[in-house]
């Protein structure tokens, strides 16, 4: 069962904040089953990924950048 969850995810959740902010509990797990292991080719970090492009840490699948997460 691991091994599928891991070919579920998002290439570059192992590398992305979110993931540690959501293991710290500074963002809601719902994040991470919406876009890192579901869709993730509509989250916005995702695509500033894949074209090279720089992106905050506190910037949110959905774009919007939350200020308090540090």
């Amino acid at each position: 069962m691991r091994d599928w969850m891991t070919r579920c995810r998002c290439k570059w959740y192992s590398l992305c904040p979110l993931r540690r902010f959501e293991e710290e509990g500074k963002i809601s797990s719902i994040w991470k089953r919406k876009y890192c292991e579901g869709r993730w080719t509509d989250c916005e970090r995702y695509k500033m990924e894949e074209k090279g492009e720089p992106h905050p840490d506190n910037m949110l699948p959905d774009g919007t950048i939350e200020r308090g997460l540090k």
